[in-house]
């Protein structure tokens, strides 16, 4: 290699890296245009100062929802308007009082003023600053399936969607985001839930071949400089990225086979630059689900691991033999336990043929990759 062609060590592929972070919202952001114009409509009356229509935004993992709503709140908060808007993660903030105070802290700018007030107090304080702003309020409830788990979403959709009739005059819309395609909420929500929400259903479909390559392509464009990666090997992060299905996963590979090469002082991101990556990448959805796990959730896939590594079949009742033992949890929290990890696909849960309630168990990664990242 002749020095031309290697990286200085003050030298960088990366025209701007902050293009590559999960978080980084496009200022042009294609394919999205019917969805952001479905949402516009239903939030138009708060710009106004009424009520805005409720949503369900619903769509596999990296298919844009939660960019299309921060983007979209971003533009509300450009704009002189009655509305407030507020965004949610639901993986961190996974109770009444969690939400409520992130809601809070997103209006008034600080914490709730008492450490040990009730959800109730801290709704009262909302309702309160509403009301005496002549403020409307939209709040985007994001991966809201994981409040199922702990069996918090209609106790808040129940209080948002109700608050008028305990602070008259309060008027809130709610967007729950849902990542989790086999979860039904007609099932789940309840009947003094269903009769106030009466949601309209925006559907995000994953990205086609030539969708990918160019989200991808517009991203390369902004995020390096020009060489650095070729079409043809952007084909390749885009096979990889179709197959795991989450453009996130195509995004942080680019990322990290640019850090790759740069590693090498190569000037050209190569094949093997991109495989290494993907070595990586593709556990994205793995690393951000054992995050989202609570502690004893974490337990429980803890010991998973360890008994899958005898070889045996795993079933419901002989794992929660040893549960029951090592970490004195009860079957009720250690079903509810299985039934997140399942629903995260962590691990599948299938009935076993015969009597009783029994189920097998089988992880979906493999034991050791689950043991780095918890």
């Amino acid at each position: 290699m002749t020095l031309k062609n290697m990286l200085m060590w003050d030298e960088t592929l990366f025209r701007d890296p902050d293009i590559f972070e999960i978080d980084y919202i496009p200022d042009q952001f294609n394919y999205r245009e019917n969805q952001l114009r479905e949402l516009a409509f239903l939030l138009k009356p708060g710009l106004k100062g009424s009520r805005p229509l409720n949503a369900i935004i619903k769509g596999t993992p990296g298919t844009g929802k939660t960019t299309s709503v921060k983007k979209i709140f971003a533009e509300i908060g450009e704009i002189k308007s009655k509305m407030l808007t507020v965004h949610i993660n639901c993986q961190i903030e996974n109770s009444r009082f969690m939400i409520l105070s992130q809601i809070y802290r997103q209006i008034a700018g600080h914490n709730p003023s008492a450490a040990g007030n009730s959800y109730k107090r801290v709704f009262e304080s909302i309702a309160e600053t509403l009301l005496e702003e002549d403020r409307v309020l939209l709040i985007a409830l994001d991966d809201a399936n994981y409040l199922l788990f702990e069996n918090e979403l209609n106790n808040v959709l129940y209080l948002l969607l109700r608050a008028h009739e305990t602070y008259p005059g309060t008027r809130i819309g709610v967007m729950v985001i849902i990542s989790d395609m086999d979860v039904d909420l007609s099932r789940e929500l309840d009947i003094r839930v269903t009769s106030v929400f009466s949601p309209t259903e925006v559907y995000f479909p994953p990205y086609s071949v030539q969708e990918t390559f160019q989200i991808l392509k517009e991203r390369v464009q902004q995020g390096l400089y020009p060489g650095v990666l070729s079409d043809s090997l952007l084909d390749l992060v885009v096979d990889h990225t179709l197959r795991s299905g989450d453009m996130r996963v195509g995004i942080d590979m680019i990322k990290r086979a640019t850090l790759n090469a740069e590693k090498e002082a190569k000037r050209e991101i190569s094949h093997e630059h991109i495989q290494e990556a993907y070595k990586i990448s593709r556990f994205l959805h793995l690393k951000y689900s054992i995050q989202a796990l609570r502690r004893e959730e974490k337990d429980v896939l803890r010991i998973l691991v360890e008994l899958s590594r005898n070889d045996e079949q795993l079933t419901s009742g002989k794992v929660y033999t040893v549960i029951k033992k090592k970490l004195k949890l009860g079957y009720t929290v250690y079903y509810e336990a299985l039934r997140k990890l399942d629903s995260l696909r962590l691990l599948n849960l299938q009935f076993r043929d015969g009597r009783g309630r029994t189920r097998l168990i089988n992880l979906r990664y493999d034991p050791d990759k689950i043991l780095q990242y918890l």
